[in-house]
């Protein structure tokens, strides 16, 4: 008697991991995109998060589009000149970050600077990558520079080293030191959080007024040699850092 083997079992996943792996965005930004009924499976509009598809047999649309997985994934950095909006369209006709980078494969960002902060934000259309960057266990550092209207005292200094409330919870631990040259005003702070305008925040909690604020590391990577508005790829030396500081210990 001919025995027939069993059927690999098929592995659902949810549909916002889905989009994550086909590069549309974040899980976060896929879940928005769900819940507005931008997403078919099937051809019906699905606003279910908790959702599983089969992505074998499950054919899924943004907004009409059939989307699939990605297997070329691109790592960029930019330099985010100032005005420029972290948002993949906006509605008021502003600039984008989008607008300014030259690649035909979607990429969205990692994270957000706020309009008036510039320096380093990586993009990518690696969703697990961009997941794994953003969550806060893994504590990836990010460095801004800071020009304040006012010399930080070491009072204040020591407050932002130990921690700080503000009104989504206590802050961790920052790393401070002043900057040579610039009469108390340069200072430059290591966060491991990634909160909504955080640094900007920690400053105005403490009365300064914030003139400038200029992310000049996220994790191994620097805007060195980026002209400002410009983007290039990552190394491979730095994906490899990244994705070990986020916990993914596969080869790349």
């Amino acid at each position: 008697m001919k025995r027939t083997s069993k059927p690999e079992p098929v592995e659902l996943i949810r549909i916002n991991r889905y989009l994550s792996m086909c590069g549309i965005a974040s899980r976060r930004k896929a879940d928005e995109l769900v819940t507005n009924g931008s997403v078919q499976v099937n051809g019906k509009v699905m606003t279910d998060l908790g959702r599983k598809i089969d992505p074998q047999r499950d054919k899924v649309f943004l907004e009409g589009k059939q989307v699939a997985q990605v297997h070329d994934y691109l790592y960029l950095v930019m330099n985010k000149p100032k005005d420029a909006i972290t948002t993949l369209s906006d509605e008021k006709g502003r600039t984008t970050v989008m607008s300014l980078v030259r690649t035909k494969q979607r990429v969205y960002p990692i994270g957000r600077l706020d309009r008036n902060t510039t320096g380093v934000l990586l993009l990518t259309n690696d969703g697990e990558f961009a997941n794994r960057l953003m969550h806060p266990k893994f504590e990836i550092s990010k460095s801004y520079q800071v020009s304040l209207e006012t010399a930080l005292t070491h009072e204040h200094a020591e407050k932002l080293r130990k921690g700080m409330k503000l009104e989504d919870g206590k802050t961790s631990p920052a790393e401070v030191y002043i900057i040579p040259g610039g009469k108390g005003k340069e200072i430059g702070i290591i966060i491991h959080e990634g909160r909504n305008r955080q640094v900007r925040r920690m400053f105005e909690s403490l009365g300064y007024e914030v003139k400038k604020l200029d992310r000049v590391a996220y994790g191994p990577v620097t805007k060195e040699g980026i002209a400002r508005g410009g983007t290039r790829s990552l190394t491979r030396p730095e994906v490899r850092q990244l994705r070990k500081l986020a916990g993914m210990v596969e080869e790349f």
